[in-house]
């Protein structure tokens, strides 16, 4: 059996994109800032799926700008913002501890430059205090950006409390949602939301593409030079292919949200019953204010890699954490953030399960699980340490 679990590192491409995309690779090939019949058709079918990505998130056309994917996005965002700010005299920054490393890096630059940065706490349940948040902001705080939900641990934060308390201060408001648009409703007018991130691989669109909503009335300053592309703020003769896929793509993810919440939420749900089982685990993240495809354990006396390892041998893809840092050996960050301790945060296992899956297949998952956490505690100095009383169990 082979599952792919692993959807919060990247989806495949729905046949609905694919369908929408190959058209405009074979037949709608022209340069949309051209003047003749070819270039505007390409331009037409850009523009119309600028409506279509806007309609599904609430905003107005002129509001969206395409990007090469999230990370782009949360630069150009945030520095704007930054920028934005630095000319009032505002210079400080709120964020969290457990943001992508898109927006903690980029914050990192910032403070190089003069900007000062308070990182709030997302506690053991991986959600922010809004009355945290309010009690951070000061006179010169220019920005607050807070992801929308956690792309290791899935923890959907209460976007609309943040964004009214932001609205009621003057500040800038900006989330990343990378992991939750496509998968959850999202309304920028209703929240309210200055600034929104997205890329189009997290909801069955292609790689190398994703959008910007920004707020009528926020100055977006540029990141790439060079042409007059989107409304001038983002130089580069536009991907239509892959803006017209992506825009297929959310409109079907949009149209399928209750049916897949609905599948996603029930498997999500057995799953972290029959993990739990497992002596000595814990559920990473609030149990229920989370995605529904995802579930993010911690298991202790074991390594997460190894975990890897031996889950591929039976035909499971997972990860131990997100994919932008499946290269390094130190424990996630955003697990350290929620107050794991070293050593339980290295055996942790992110399991993003897609539409597809089967009751079948979760159970599968399961036993596997069970399986290879009772081999790997077998020859574990740490776990003999632990039952010997030599160590103290965490979890």
């Amino acid at each position: 059996m082979k599952i792919y679990a692993d959807n919060a590192a990247t989806t495949k491409m729905s046949q609905t994109a694919l369908d929408a995309m190959i058209p405009c690779l074979k037949e709608v090939y022209g340069n949309p800032s051209s003047l003749y019949e070819t270039g505007q058709k390409a331009k037409e079918i850009l523009e119309k799926a600028r409506e279509d990505v806007a309609a599904v998130i609430g905003a107005d056309p002129r509001e969206i700008t395409f990007t090469s994917g999230g990370s782009e996005a949360d630069n150009q965002a945030i520095r704007s913002a930054a920028l934005a700010g630095k000319s009032k005299g505002k210079t400080h920054i709120i964020s969290t501890a457990f943001e992508h490393h898109a927006v903690l890096h980029t914050l990192k630059k910032l403070e190089q430059e003069g900007f000062e940065v308070t990182l709030l706490d997302v506690h053991e349940d991986g959600l922010v205090r809004p009355e945290e948040l309010e009690a951070a902001i000061r006179e010169d705080t220019a920005l607050v950006t807070v992801m929308y939900a956690n792309n290791e641990i899935g923890t959907i934060q209460p976007i609309r409390e943040i964004g009214e308390i932001c609205r009621r201060h003057g500040v800038v408001f900006h989330t990343d949602a990378v992991q939750a648009v496509g998968h959850v409703p999202i309304d920028v007018k209703n929240d309210p939301i200055d600034m929104l991130s997205s890329s189009a691989h997290k909801f069955h669109g292609p790689k190398g593409i994703g959008f910007l909503y920004v707020k009528k009335g926020i100055r977006l300053f540029n990141l790439i030079e060079g042409g007059a592309q989107e409304s001038g703020k983002r130089a580069g003769t536009e991907n239509v292919p892959a803006i017209v896929a992506m825009a297929a793509a959310l409109k079907e993810a949009n149209e399928n949200m209750a049916r897949n919440t609905e599948i996603l939420t029930e498997q999500r749900d057995r799953l972290i019953k029959g993990l739990s089982e497992i002596p000595h685990c814990a559920l990473n993240g609030d149990a229920e204010k989370r995605l529904p495809g995802n579930v993010n354990f911690c298991f202790e006396g074991i390594e997460g890699e190894s975990l890897l390892l031996l889950l591929d041998d039976k035909g499971i893809q997972a990860s131990s954490g997100s994919a932008c840092t499946s290269g390094s050996l130190d424990p996630s960050h955003v697990l350290l953030a929620i107050g794991r301790v070293h050593d339980v945060a290295h055996g942790s296992l992110r399991l993003t399960i897609g539409e597809d899956i089967t009751p079948e297949e979760t159970d599968y998952m399961i036993e596997s699980v069970k399986e290879v956490v009772e081999y790997l505690r077998g020859f574990s100095p740490i776990w003999r340490d632990l039952q010997a009383g030599k160590k103290q169990f965490i979890l």
